[in-house]
């Protein structure tokens, strides 16, 4: 057999290895989808369309002047079904047209995309040093130079890169596609030619695909492939789905009526600071000298407090002399009738007003990394030095946010089923805006939260990746299980949990993890579940509480 017999086998060998070239074929949609499909999202989705059917029936035939007062009130719903859908769809055109210049510093930006380059290149055992040999540098202390293709550093980076061209085979996707993902990626803004684009952003693009290349161990062909279109989030049409005036009635009145529950059972309050509506409870016997540590909860995407209701109730009772701060999020809790529904801060802003709350509350004072005085500042000041941050899913964008600015503020920090972590690598933003949905779980989590008006929004039109990335050395402690500590989802539909828990290990985080290899997201805040009651049980620091039914 000649030389170029062998060379043709090894590369059909190297192809065949390549997991980046492994087809992802669309997957068969199972019982559960066609249940959640009938039973749940037609029922709701068909208001509307009935609302209009009954309004122009009644109107065209005139029988509206015969209706009793039953007919009359169902005809009065119906007409606010069908003027509520005027409204909802003109705010869905409206975010549809947002552009938003920039997601923020280019030197910024520029940093964060060589952590992503950096990420996994550190040959770091899965498992992770021994806690007692300390932090270590890991990738962001690594030089990018070009790898091998068969690298298995650089196969695992072409494979999950693809997932930001919809899993396409590695060896389709061409520069154009390329170049227009790492556009949106630096400057938010469609990119169609190189040559039409300023020598400096040219320079940029350039010398950041030649970085990449390196990582991938592979250089990519010239020219470009519709089939490999990348994901472009913030610049994608939004994907809305409309439901009824009365869903957002419900949602509405059944948070305004927890609020009021929390104000009667546990004496808490709800106030706005600086444009952040928030709920707080504060222990009357409570001494800033003396007292347990602030607790502060950040919540996800859903309902709001209705979503949450049980494990704030059971939080309240876990921790009866702890302070608890809950920031109210309206545009990712459906209270569409909030005034900033549409309008969420942004990471500076959001960091900076939820740092000036917690200092005007006095359990902790906005100190900047040149401070290097704490000793003495702490001792000769009458407050807490910090508080303990607890975050649930897209929260721990809003937690990241503040370890970013304000590390020394957070003293312990806990992430149930973070999303914030491996985000750079496209299966957050897959699985949960474009991913075709194939369980009835997924179908639930699409419609219910990833196509509501305000999600879509933040989602769509407001999602910075830079920001929102968190790397393992912006964790204080983040070794010590005392202080630091994770809760993951084996079996997680929206995040890549194995990979989640592969870069938290590898960078010795173990005793801090919590590995649930059957979890679902949302699980560990359920009732009833292991991991429901050892949140509480880190948050009291003692092992003796058990929630009341």
């Amino acid at each position: 057999m000649d030389q170029s017999s062998n060379e043709t086998q090894n590369n059909v060998g190297h192809l065949v290895k390549d997991i980046a070239e492994n087809p992802h074929p669309p997957r068969p949609k199972d019982l559960s989808y066609y249940l959640v499909l009938l039973f749940a999202v037609i029922p709701i989705w068909s208001v509307v369309p009935a609302s209009w059917a009954f309004v122009i029936y009644s109107l065209r035939t005139g029988k509206i002047y015969t209706f009793a007062w039953k007919g009359r009130l169902y005809f009065a719903v119906a007409l606010c079904e069908v003027f509520f859908s005027v409204y909802h769809y003109h705010l869905a055109r409206y975010i549809s047209g947002l552009y938003l210049n920039g997601h923020g510093n280019l030197t910024e930006l520029q940093a964060a995309l060589k952590r992503v380059l950096q990420a996994g290149l550190a040959f770091l055992p899965e498992a992770g040093p021994d806690e007692e040999e300390g932090n270590r540098p890991g990738s962001p202390a690594e030089v990018i130079t070009r790898l091998e293709k068969d690298d298995p550093r650089a196969v695992d980076f072409r494979n999950y890169l693809r997932t930001w061209f919809r899993k396409v085979p590695w060896s389709s996707i061409r520069k154009h596609q390329v170049y227009a993902w790492l556009y949106w990626s630096i400057f938010n803004a469609p990119f169609h030619n190189l040559s039409d684009l300023p020598a400096p952003r040219r320079k940029v693009l350039e010398e950041v695909l030649q970085l990449l290349e390196h990582r991938a161990g592979a250089s990519i062909p010239e020219g470009s492939n519709p089939d490999s279109t990348p994901l472009l989030l913030t610049l994608d049409p939004v994907r809305v789905a409309g439901r009824p005036f009365l869903w957002y009635l419900g949602v509405a009145l059944s948070n305004y009526l927890l609020r009021r529950r929390f104000e009667s059972k546990w004496d808490a309050t709800i106030a706005t600071y600086e444009g952040l509506e928030y709920m707080l409870r504060i222990p009357r016997s409570w001494s800033p000298k003396s007292g347990p540590r602030p607790i502060v909860f950040l919540h996800g995407l859903g309902l709001g407090l209705s979503q949450y209701k049980i494990f704030l109730w059971h939080l309240m009772e876990a921790v009866p002399d702890h302070p608890v701060l809950i920031p109210l999020h309206p545009h990712v809790s459906q209270e569409i009738f909030h005034p900033r529904f549409l309008a969420p801060m942004d990471r500076h802003e959001a960091a900076k007003t939820l740092g000036g709350l917690i200092q005007k509350l006095g359990w902790a004072r906005v100190v900047s990394e040149e401070s290097d005085d704490d000793g003495e500042q702490k001792q000769a000041s009458n407050i807490p030095y910090g508080v303990t941050m607890v975050s649930h899913s897209n929260g721990s964008f809003t937690h990241a946010w503040m370890l970013k600015a304000y590390p020394k503020m957070i003293t312990r920090s806990c992430f149930v089923d973070p999303v914030t972590f491996c985000s750079w690598e496209g299966d957050l933003c897959y699985n949960f805006i474009y991913r075709p949905c194939a369980t009835g779980i997924e179908l639930l989590m699409k419609y219910f939260v990833g196509m509501e008006l305000g999600v879509a929004n933040v989602l769509q039109r407001h999602f910075d990746w830079s920001s929102n990335s968190l790397w393992y050395d912006e964790i204080p402690n983040a070794c010590d299980p005392s202080k630091t500590i994770f809760f993951v989802g084996g079996k997680d539909d929206i995040v890549d949990a194995k990979r989640v828990q592969r870069y938290l290990t590898s960078h010795g985080i173990r005793k801090g993890l919590r590995f649930n290899p059957e979890g679902r997201h949302g699980e560990a805040l359920l009732t009833g579940g292991e991991s429901h009651m050892e949140i509480l049980r880190w948050l009291h620091e003692s092992h003796d509480y058990t929630p009341s039914t």
